[in-house]
């Protein structure tokens, strides 16, 4: 994936080859950079200089620490996530804006996944699916999974800027539909509706996959709109 870095600045090549893999949708939202170890040998420099760039590109908001980890950060997360949050803690009815806003952006999502997925992203789906199948069954914490699905649907589309807006959009919604969605029955549902989007678009079906998205948003909505007491 990486190249090897020669005759220019070292750090700023480093950079700019970080910074092309993720306009390109080869680093996504949320991948795990391999150890320094590992990068030092395939860029082939040094380890002060590869540090050098890491540092540079956190502060540019393209990659974040965690612990001993470095991950991909969403672009979109800085610009978007802090004034929608301040607006929905000032307005809590302001989710139901953000609902709407989803219902665009992965209905068209979902459509285009279905045309434009690869086996690799059907199988990532599948694998994703089958992981909350599993912690639904066992009893277990599902909300990571369930908002891996919906990622990995944005990276289906192959577009770069829906992966990133996806990110820091179900960033926002995954800790109130998490404390909506306690009923094992209602957990349960939202499990079904994956399967239905995943085989629309497992079979290459743009129509159908956008339709099941909307009934899956819908009955969000409609949880939601119950657990804060607002009529349909």
């Amino acid at each position: 994936m990486f190249k090897s870095v020669r005759h220019v600045r070292v750090s700023d090549e480093i950079v700019n080859q970080v910074k092309t893999l993720i306009s390109e949708g080869r680093l996504n939202p949320g991948d795990r950079l391999p150890p320094e170890r590992d990068l030092v040998k395939e860029f082939s420099v040094s380890r002060p200089s590869l540090r050098e760039a890491l540092n540079t590109l956190v502060a540019m908001g393209f990659l974040e620490v965690r612990g001993k980890r470095t991950f991909i950060k969403s672009v979109a997360s800085e610009s978007m996530q802090n004034p929608i949050s301040l607006i929905i803690k000032a307005d809590t009815q302001k989710i139901f804006d953000l609902i709407e806003v989803r219902k665009a952006i992965e209905t068209w999502g979902a459509f285009h996944a279905a045309k434009r997925a690869t086996e690799e992203d059907i199988k990532h789906l599948e694998n994703i699916t089958e992981e909350m199948r599993k912690a639904f069954e066992e009893g277990r914490s599902w909300e990571k999974q369930d908002a891996d699905f919906h990622l990995g649907i944005a990276q289906a589309t192959h577009n770069t800027i829906q992966t990133h807006v996806m990110s820091t959009i179900y960033d926002l919604l995954r800790e109130s539909v998490a404390k909506v969605f306690k009923d094992r029955s209602k957990v349960k549902k939202l499990l079904d509706h994956h399967y239905r989007i995943f085989n629309a678009i497992k079979s290459h079906s743009p129509d159908r996959a956008r339709e099941k998205t909307l009934e899956h948003l819908n009955y969000v909505e409609s949880e939601v709109k119950a657990s804060t007491g607002q009529k349909e």
